[in-house]
């Protein structure tokens, strides 16, 4: 692998290790997690607002087979790693990393972050982790939430778009 966004792509051990060092710095850790299936405006925003709220912005991302268990079988429209490569080359985020799992609580209590950040859409205490994250000390932020920018909402609408003829 090579190339900027690529580099910020690891495995739960690497990134454990990068964070571990950033810490040691005194580096605030912020943790994000997401399908990222199609990256859009209000997954720009959140990841933005989230890298402000401390120093380095690890983003977990599901791996494919997680994505259709939490989604539906037509999903991921991306495969995993062309998803963390996208997110990866967004500059607020700092690493990268993929999770099988169907929810991140096992990079989280690895990587034990002082900040857990996750869309407004999910009720405080439906977040997962935050219990562990509040427990060690740290917080968690609710991002706000951006209506009809969900990658849901942008596949219906390009089902329901007519077909064009081809000439």
């Amino acid at each position: 692998m090579s190339g900027r966004a690529r580099d910020k792509i690891s495995s739960l051990s690497e990134t454990a290790a990068k964070v571990a060092l950033a810490q040691e710095r005194g580096d605030r850790i912020v943790f994000s997690n997401g399908c990222f299936d199609l990256l859009h405006v209000g997954h720009v925003r959140n990841l933005e607002a989230a890298r402000a709220l401390g120093d380095r912005l690890v983003v977990a991302v599901n791996l494919d087979a997680s994505v259709r268990r939490l989604k539906g079988e037509d999903r991921p429209i991306q495969p995993a790693r062309t998803r963390m490569e996208v997110v990866a080359a967004l500059a607020c985020v700092d690493w990268v990393l993929g999770f099988a799992g169907d929810t991140p609580i096992r990079p989280i209590r690895t990587l034990r972050p002082d900040i857990l950040a996750k869309g407004g859409d999910w009720a405080e205490g439906e977040i997962i982790g935050g219990d562990d994250v509040l427990a060690w000390g740290g917080r968690v932020v609710r991002l706000p939430t951006f209506p009809g920018e969900r990658t849901s909402d942008t596949i219906q609408r390009i089902r329901r778009r007519p077909k064009k003829k081809k000439r």
